[in-house]
């Protein structure tokens, strides 16, 4: 018998591949429960609608971006914990900007990230505050990072390479993805660094 980790991931990963090829407008929850070849009400005691399961996608996908970056590496010896942080945040926008799930929903769908970016910290924002927080802070031990709350700090970084990769199609016709992620890094180095350098 399939665990519920395994059902659910099952799920998700079912949706996945409908919003990739459908759109979220255009994926129902019945459509998931086919292609997961699981029974509806399996779906539907797990979620209420695709808008809940697709924040749950969103999530799972930016927490397996986020440790798959963490997990990259850490720093060569004597690598400011600065330097670290500001490579993993453009490991996460170069990753974000290539993820089919990510770019169909900002490219053809966006309204659907319209309330995590203008009104409130989702489930997906708090997971990467969890895990970016902590190394301000060991930044600012090490000296690399300016003083300063960390949590705003790292919610700076957060808001910053969200609005990089939700905003690239604005610099499309002037920056291609490596150039724009280079621009990324200029920013949050030079916004870490103050006065610490």
């Amino acid at each position: 018998m399939a665990s519920k980790r395994n059902v659910e991931d099952r799920i998700m990963d079912a949706a996945l591949v409908c919003v990739e090829s459908f759109g979220v407008r255009r994926t129902t929850l019945t459509d998931v429960a086919r292609r997961a070849e699981v029974s509806r009400p399996t779906v539907y005691r797990r979620w209420p609608d695709v808008t809940a399961l697709v924040a749950d996608l969103l999530t799972r996908e930016l927490r397996r971006i986020l440790l798959a970056q963490e997990a990259s590496g850490g720093g060569g010896d004597g690598e400011a914990v600065r330097a670290r942080l500001v490579r993993h945040a453009a490991g996460v926008a170069r990753a974000l900007l290539a993820h089919p799930l990510f770019t169909r929903i900002v490219d053809t769908e966006p309204e659907l990230l319209a309330t995590y970016t203008f009104h409130r910290l989702g489930t997906s924002h708090r997971a990467a505050l969890d895990i970016v927080e902590p190394v301000v802070a060991a930044g600012q031990r090490d000296g690399s990072v300016r003083p300063g709350d960390p949590a705003v700090l790292a919610r700076y970084v957060l808001v910053t390479v969200q609005g990089t990769v939700t905003s690239r199609r604005l610099f499309a016709d002037l920056l291609d993805e490596d150039a724009l992620v280079g621009e990324l890094t200029t920013l949050l180095d030079g916004y870490l660094a103050g006065d610490a350098d």
